[in-house]
């Protein structure tokens, strides 16, 4: 198992300017890893990675790349590989999904999610664990969501494939030194909600998640070798008792969160 704690390396983070990847990286770098970010807007990551350097003397280094481009996902996938500069720790955090219902979205904005949370996922994994299986020793944090367990349509299918992957990727490489935890988190205080355009009265106030202690609670599973992290025992609920609803009766709850 590889504990991201015990020997600080590099970590690569995707989407680390806003939300549950900003944790992510304030929280790496608060361990004493050096960064690689990886996010669309230059100018966010360059004022993040000048604040993670002065508060915490790691190193950081920006890679501005927008996901669904495969010239800019290749350069990504080129550094995560890089022999000379391994890359410890990936965590595919990026992340966007649609407020729409699949017919009322333009197909290339259902395209363009799928290129973010599925393509660049599996093409950043296997470059990943390419470079991590020869070395012996590495981790995976993929970021998905507890939609993956719930009926909601090309998001919540992109996650289930989230997952998937995750479980045979963690089973696959273990023995081989590399720990793949998949991250489910529910609603969370981040700015991914805005971003749709949905306010936070569109679920009750219990569901929302505090995005450092989520992220708090995921590294710990990593440490500890787990397949999932699932923050709080709610969506720990959720998530067992979505395995026994048939998905008629979930479906009716499709609007929760798209308010």
């Amino acid at each position: 198992m590889s504990e991201i704690g015990s020997t600080p390396g590099t970590a690569l983070v995707t989407g680390p300017t806003a939300g549950i990847g900003h944790s992510v990286a304030v929280q790496l770098a608060q361990r004493g890893h050096d960064l690689v970010l990886v996010a669309r807007d230059e100018e966010r990551l360059a004022t993040l990675a000048a604040e993670l350097r002065d508060t915490y003397g790691v190193q950081v280094e920006v890679l501005p790349a927008d996901l669904t481009d495969r010239a800019a996902l290749a350069r990504v996938e080129a550094r995560v590989a890089d022999p000379d500069r391994p890359v410890d720790l990936l965590v595919n955090n990026a992340g966007f999904s649609l407020k729409g219902r699949f017919l009322d979205n333009p197909v290339d904005a259902e395209n363009a999610m799928l290129d973010v949370l599925v393509t660049a996922v599996m093409r950043l994994s296997h470059a990943a664990l390419g470079a991590m299986a020869q070395r012996g020793h590495g981790g995976i944090i993929n970021v998905s969501s507890v939609a993956a367990f719930l009926p909601r349509g090309s998001y919540s299918a992109a996650k289930a494939w989230v997952n998937s992957f995750g479980e045979w990727a963690a089973t696959e490489y273990r023995p081989r030194g590399v720990t793949v935890t998949t991250l489910c988190p529910g609603f969370t205080r981040t700015e991914f909600h805005e971003r749709m355009g949905v306010a936070r009265d569109s679920a009750p106030s219990f569901l929302w998640l505090d995005p450092d202690d989520l992220v708090r609670q995921a590294l710990e599973d990593f440490d500890k070798g787990r397949t999932f992290s699932i923050p709080s025992a709610r969506y720990k609920a959720i998530a067992t008792a979505a395995r026994l609803v048939p998905n008629g009766l979930l479906q009716r709850f499709q609007t929760l969160g798209r308010k």
